[in-house]
């Protein structure tokens, strides 16, 4: 699967978007299977858009997004969910996790809601090498932030995808966090010859990117 972007700019801000240097806005861009995308941009200027105008969460822009030469505006709902079962995860800035299911739970729920590819142990397995074990049986509200998020990138990983989209994952991990984090993913992303874009404030080098963006 492939992303094609021609020429979107989001229409709240199209006056703004439109004449800021940008390797995306208001371009023709492809994005390929297996690639590993790295977009750098501050704050308020649309990271958070972008992503959900790639999984069709935003339809308030200009120009055409593409999933391998269909329109995404042609999509109708029922294609759209295997589509996002199948070949496209997500972690979300906000997370979006049941406070009141535990995290094992949160997770759980993801992996039996797609066509599993992995037994229920691969939870434990997971959380073990992001350092979470501890808290499976906790409410995800209960969390801290940071072990939110270890929640959410699991949760992400234990469906089906060709692309995972991921908008600011690492906010709240400290360094060797990080680093366990983006090696799973790696991980992950290369036994399904998947391909990542994923958003942030800074240059890094946790992953081999092998494109790097400003937006």
């Amino acid at each position: 699967m492939q992303f094609q972007l021609n020429h979107i700019v989001p229409t709240p801000l199209k006056d703004i978007f439109s004449q800021r240097q940008s390797d995306i806005w208001n371009k023709d861009i492809t994005f390929f299977k297996e690639e590993y995308i790295k977009i750098k941009a501050p704050s308020g200027t649309g990271k958070t858009t972008f992503i959900h105008i790639l999984y069709k969460l935003r339809h308030d822009f200009e120009g055409h997004v593409l999933y391998d030469s269909i329109n995404i505006a042609d999509i109708q709902k029922d294609e759209l969910a295997i589509i996002r079962q199948q070949k496209i995860s997500i972690i979300f800035q906000d997370l979006r996790l049941f406070p009141n299911l535990t995290a094992a739970e949160n997770i759980e729920l993801k992996r039996v809601m797609q066509t599993p590819i992995y037994e229920k142990n691969i939870i434990h397995e997971m959380a073990e090498k992001l350092g979470i074990v501890h808290i499976l049986k906790q409410k995800a509200g209960l969390c801290s932030y940071g072990e939110q998020q270890r929640i959410a990138i699991i949760r992400a990983l234990v469906q089906p995808f060709d692309w995972l989209l991921m908008d600011e994952p690492f906010s709240h991990l400290d360094e060797q966090n990080t680093h366990k984090a983006a090696l799973l993913i790696a991980e992950e992303c290369a036994k399904r010859k998947a391909g990542f874009i994923i958003t942030d404030l800074d240059e890094d080098n946790h992953f081999n990117y092998t494109k790097k963006l400003l937006l």
